[in-house]
């Protein structure tokens, strides 16, 4: 774990560092530890960089399945706009290991990330499916290689058999959910805030679990200015655990006044401190995206793995 320290620190890298501000659901402790100051509190002068994300009632970027890397985060990753960043375990993993082999900028795992939310599989009141099993051969709405993906396999296949486990893209999570109601989809993969709104239309959560983020970073940033960022997300961590309500205002805005802020399902939150990503942690990971046929093969922990932060 990382202790806050009370002292300001001077972190050694050169330049200004970049950071990605996405969705809240995976950049919570950032933005609060953004708002309270904490970063400010290590020494840290860090630029933060607004990129469009699937839970944004704004979003109208299409993802396309075979080309992560040109998605808003990735290309403004690729073109040195960012240079450390944070998402769903599995797409983070993928990412650090195709990176290379597509001629991309490098990117390492920094860490397990703090932010652990949950993801649900939803259908419609009027559906006659009422548990995982009964969506046998039908699409259920995803975000193709990102967390809503990776999070539905993880759910659902202890239900299904991979060749009646379908997904589909249907676009942002709004998009999705109004495929939902119009019939064209079976059933939809969501995060916060949109498993709120959800349950304020009325639709049927069937299915639940968290899900972990991990950090990536280029070599542009070095070990002790991560450090210093992971110490300022471990304070944020504190007080989000204690009472997130004074940050919900972040869910509610994306989702374009669909929500009030007393009907926000706070209790689906869920952080921790960052942590080094170990070696058994990636092995169990990566075999798993590998089996799926998510990523390519080859990666080796050495090659994908920078725990620079705790060196």
């Amino acid at each position: 774990m990382i202790v806050s320290q009370a002292t300001t620190r001077t972190p050694r890298t050169s330049r200004r560092p970049r950071i990605a501000i996405m969705n809240a659901v995976h950049d919570l402790p950032v933005l609060v530890a953004r708002d309270e100051g904490f970063f400010k509190d290590e020494g840290l002068d860090i630029e933060f960089v607004t990129t469009p994300g699937m839970a944004q009632v704004t979003s109208s970027h299409v993802v396309k399945f075979d080309s992560i890397f040109d998605r808003p985060l990735d290309a403004t990753y690729n073109e040195g706009g960012i240079d450390q960043y944070r998402m769903c375990e599995w797409g983070i993993m993928k990412r650090a290991v195709e990176a290379e082999s597509e001629g991309r900028r490098q990117r390492k795992i920094v860490a397990l990330g703090a932010s652990m939310s949950t993801f649900a599989i939803v259908v419609a009141r009027t559906s006659k499916a009422y548990e995982p099993e009964q969506l046998k051969d039908q699409p259920i709405a995803v975000t193709p290689n990102n967390g809503s993906h990776f999070t539905t396999l993880k759910m659902m296949e202890g239900f299904l058999t991979p060749e009646h486990l379908k997904t589909t893209n249907a676009g942002t999570m709004p998009n999705r959910i109004e495929a939902l109601r119009q019939g064209k989809v079976a059933a939809v993969s969501l995060m916060e805030p949109w498993i709120s709104v959800a349950q304020k239309m009325g639709l049927r959560i069937l299915i639940e679990s968290h899900s972990t983020r991990s950090e990536a970073a280029s070599d542009d940033v070095d070990g002790p200015t991560l450090a210093a960022m992971f110490r300022a997300q471990s304070r944020a961590v504190e007080l989000l655990e204690k009472d997130p309500t004074p940050y919900v205002h972040y869910f509610v805005a994306e989702t374009g006044g669909l929500l009030e802020p007393r009907e926000f399902q706070t209790w689906r939150l869920l952080h921790a401190p960052p942590q080094p990503y170990t070696r058994e942690r990636f092995e169990d990971t990566y075999n798993w995206t590998v089996k799926w046929n998510l990523v390519v093969p080859g990666a080796t922990y050495e090659n994908t793995v920078d725990n620079r932060a705790w060196q």
